[in-house]
């Protein structure tokens, strides 16, 4: 297996679980910054051009939902359930996540350290006030969810709780209002004892499709 991926915002959770996970992958090293995901060769695994994209044989999957969720159902793990009423449930979390949690702590990474180092020019405040705004209400539901778990479904983690976590290591850079919720916060806290969440990005390879 081949993991492609940056070390950037939707990366870091695909990597996360196969480090987790200890999975045979072999990571290699995709720089955005050289356009290498618009290269004929990349294009040819992932027309979207975009990181994460995952190599499994014949597989060429992408999307970092879809790359986690196969990472762990091909490792037996509990991170995706067997069970079918429990895998609906994943999957709300992951919509959810996608539509309205990670979407705001997303677009204050971007706007926080994407846009400095790219020179997109400063902060647009509007959409800071806005994505920040989006966010304490969205992040008052899980932390009312959170309030008598350890995880997302109680005590054992999932796929989805490396998804709703994936912005949050850079609260403080992407000035992401963590603090204020104390149950994710605690919750975060214990995802970053895990080395593989608190390190996702191995040492760099150089791409090749």
């Amino acid at each position: 297996m081949k993991l492609f991926y940056a070390e950037t915002f939707n990366p870091r959770k695909a990597c996360a679980i196969a480090r987790y996970l200890n999975m045979p992958v072999t990571f290699v090293y995709v720089d955005l910054g050289k356009s290498e995901q618009r290269s004929p060769e990349f294009l040819a695994i992932n027309p979207n051009g975009r990181v994460p994209t995952l190599i499994d044989g014949e597989v060429s999957l992408w999307e970092s939902d879809a790359i986690m969720c196969y990472l762990a159902r091909k490792a037996g793990s509990k991170l995706w359930p067997s069970d079918g009423a429990q895998q609906i449930e994943v999957m709300r979390w992951l919509s959810w996540n996608a539509q309205h949690f990670s979407r705001h702590t997303g677009t204050l990474y971007f706007e926080y350290l994407i846009k400095p180092i790219i020179g997109m020019g400063p902060t647009d405040a509007a959409v800071v006030d806005e994505a920040t705004l989006f966010f304490r209400r969205n992040a008052a539901v899980l932390d009312h969810h959170l309030r008598d778990r350890r995880a997302v479904f109680g005590d054992d983690l999932t796929v989805a709780d490396f998804a709703l976590a994936t912005g949050l290591p850079y609260a403080e850079a992407a000035h992401i209002p963590l603090a204020e919720f104390p149950n994710i916060a605690r919750w975060h806290a214990d995802l970053e004892a895990l080395p593989a969440w608190r390190d996702p990005y191995p040492a760099r390879q150089p791409a090749a499709a």
